[in-house]
């Protein structure tokens, strides 16, 4: 779950992405994983999942290093923060997220998917429409 005030806006990276409404400190936690709203899926209820729910689940869950038997859902904005080869945010830690710098109000929040993912990182094509809208 997001700890800081953010929104979700058009991004230059893909789709929607995350943006900070205030400043953040370098170091502040801006994402902790909370079980009374972000979800941790059995593997098999994905695998057993109709096509559309899987398509969803793939998108917008992520491993967790820890424990591969489960694909974790976050309940709020944070399932929409982008990769970036060089993020301004650090998930090593996996149950949490941290600025790796200041990073000013209206910035994206980027994260680097590699941090939390079996094998080959794969991106998933997007489901918004955000930047085909725009160009209309």
């Amino acid at each position: 779950m997001m700890t800081v005030r953010c929104y979700l806006a058009p991004s230059s990276i893909e789709g929607l992405g995350v943006f900070c409404h205030e400043p953040i400190r370098k170091g502040d936690v801006v994402w902790r994983f909370d079980d009374r709203f972000d979800q941790k899926l059995p593997r098999a209820l994905v695998d057993a999942a109709d096509p559309v729910m899987r398509e969803f689940l793939e998108r917008y869950g992520y491993d967790h290093l820890d424990h591969p038997e489960f694909l974790f859902l976050d309940a709020d904005e944070g399932r929409f923060m982008n990769h970036a080869d060089d993020p301004n945010t650090d998930f090593k830690g996996a149950d949490f997220g941290i600025a790796l710098r200041d990073i000013p109000a209206g910035e994206e929040l980027t994260c680097d998917y590699r941090e939390f993912t079996f094998g080959e990182l794969q991106m998933q094509p997007s489901r918004h429409r955000v930047a085909a809208l725009a160009a209309e």
